[in-house]
């Protein structure tokens, strides 16, 4: 009966506390699950870099700093925002000249130096680690923003786990984090920062909020949470206007700064803001229009569908109760005015960043919709965008294919690995560990480069895809090793055997007879796609004799 006495005092321990064992526990999990996923976007060799999204377009520059580092690279893409933030923060001080060249409205974005200053110091100066801790704060950022959480939701019931959930596991959470963006940052300095605001320590808010200001510029609209009520006098009001000075301090300091070594910095983004409503009333003709063409290679305009329902009923609780008293409702107001105000480049695209933009609003809509069962479907609506999160976290296909066979082979004795990349002709890797795919936009080319003195044998594992009737032909360094025709999206599965790779760089090319064509909803041409291909090595070969 020991286990049964032991139990008796741990649940005393959480009563004592107002909490739920098996709630906690529930907390413990999902906080476990989340390191678990975060790992499984590791690649050896290249860290954590997946995150950064760095584009592979041919026209691609990047530092110098970066050419003789390997990190992840999205072929057939453009890349995503944090790869520019990435290599500003080789050099925050702005003092590198590759800087404009590399970085596309540079003054716009060194606006936002929070983040890339915080991995310059934490990375000690060294690009490598720099490049890492860049793509790890989002990591670090949503571990605290938990903690913090827990202040407005304990774990004392089912109900707070939800809320506390919904917020972190939001579209706007995941994106930031799968893109390693700053807003899930930013929205954990706005959340502590509202934390020492209600625990009354607004000189402490102040700074907290002033600071986020320089990770980004709408940060400071959180500060409406150092507002005093309507009847709390005139010295409070003036106190207000004192730390709303304060705060814009260092934004202001450091927009002096960048004037100084870039001109002007006051670009509002284009296509940022734009006429009240009118970009969101674009939005849901968009979405809506595009609803009924969901499917398996397109769940956007589901994820869309879902966003604007959440930010709709979230502004409209917001705005039909409102709490001036409560700091997170009136931080809620400021971003709720901000939404009136976004424009088109906010809302367009999948997911889109207005999810991310107005994640305060999330947080204060969580905080403030009344406990109980006549509220439950409201607070389901408000954070209908958590079920979009097992798709936009599911871990990656990473390089876009697998390697298999004999381990021993994957590198040489002096650790030089054996690699195959998307070369020319593709669009960037899809889907995830179990099963992903590649899109060519006609033909397209696969670098292999052997590291071992002699040729090995290896063997090649996919599935075929073709839009519309195509031969597709494979040549391996000029020399044809297989062909195919296919119909009308016919799937076909192959393995090639017995595959001489000899040492050093060799070149695979697939070749189709008919142009790529454009689908209903994506705006990219194609062709054919490969699905999980797998390189397995099998053995070395012995040296060709001589001829």
């Amino acid at each position: 009966m020991r286990w049964l006495e032991k139990w008796r005092k741990i649940r005393g321990w959480f009563d004592r506390r107002g909490l739920n064992p098996w709630v906690t526990l529930a907390y413990a999990a999902l906080v476990a699950g989340f390191l678990t996923l975060v790992a499984q976007y590791y690649s050896p060799g290249k860290g954590f870099s997946y995150l950064i999204t760095f584009g592979g377009e041919e026209s691609t520059v990047r530092l110098s700093k970066l050419q003789k580092m390997d990190f992840h690279v999205e072929q057939g893409s453009a890349g995503y925002d944090a790869q520019y933030y990435a290599q500003i923060a080789m050099d925050p001080s702005l003092q590198n000249r590759e800087l404009p060249k590399v970085v596309d409205n540079l003054p716009y974005r060194a606006r936002r130096i929070l983040f890339p200053a915080t991995a310059y110091a934490l990375g000690l100066g060294q690009p490598p680690l720099i490049l890492e801790v860049y793509a790890l704060q989002n990591v670090l950022s949503w571990l605290l923003l938990a903690m913090i959480l827990l202040h407005w939701f304990p774990p004392r019931d089912w109900d707070c786990f939800f809320r506390w959930a919904g917020v972190l596991f939001s579209l706007g959470i995941c994106v930031s984090f799968h893109n390693a963006l700053v807003d899930g940052p930013s929205l954990m300095l706005i959340s502590l920062g509202v934390f020492f605001a209600e625990t009354k320590r607004p000189w402490l808010s102040t700074a907290i909020l002033g600071l986020s200001g320089l990770g980004k510029e709408t940060n400071l609209l959180s500060g409406a949470a150092l507002l005093p009520g309507f009847k709390d006098g005139r010295r409070a009001w003036l106190l207000a206007v004192i730390r709303g000075l304060l705060m814009a301090i260092p934004l202001g300091l450091w927009l002096y700064y960048l004037s100084v070594r870039l001109g002007p910095v006051m670009d509002p983004g284009e296509r940022n803001f734009g006429i009240p409503f009118a970009a969101y009333f674009h939005k849901w003709q968009k979405v809506l229009g595009e609803l009924p063409d969901t499917g398996w290679l397109n769940f956007g305009a589901l994820w869309g569908f879902c966003m604007l329902v959440s930010l709709t009923v979230q502004f409209l609780f917001l705005l039909l109760r409102p709490r001036w008293e409560q700091a997170w409702w009136r931080v809620g107001l400021s971003f709720m005015l901000l939404m009136v105000v976004l424009g088109d480049a906010v809302w367009e695209g999948y997911p889109g960043a207005a999810s991310r933009v107005l994640l305060p609003m999330q947080v204060a809509f969580n905080v403030l919709v009344p406990v109980g069962r006549g509220w439950r479907w409201l607070l389901l609506a408000g954070n209908l965008t958590l079920f979009a999160a097992p798709f936009i976290l599911e871990p990656p296909a990473m390089d876009g294919y697998m390697m298999g066979g004999n381990p021993s082979l994957f590198s040489n004795s002096a650790g030089k690995a054996l690699t195959l990349r998307f070369d020319r002709g593709w669009y960037g890797s899809e889907g995830n560990r179990s099963f992903y795919w590649s899109w060519a936009r006609g033909n397209a080319t696969h670098e292999i480069r052997n590291p071992h003195a002699s040729a090995v044998s290896v063997r090649f594992r996919f599935s075929l895809v073709s839009i519309g009737r195509r031969t597709v032909r494979l040549k391996l360094n000029g020399e044809e090793i297989w062909s195919t025709k296919l119909g009308e999206h016919q799937v076909l599965t192959a393995a090639l055997s017995s595959i001489r790779l000899q040492p050093g760089r060799s070149e695979l090319v697939w070749e189709t007879d008919e142009p790529a064509v454009l689908l209903a909803n994506d705006p990219r041409e194609l062709a054919f796609m490969v699905q999980n291909f797998r390189m397995d090595v099998v053995r070395v070969l012995p040296d060709e004799p001589a001829k």
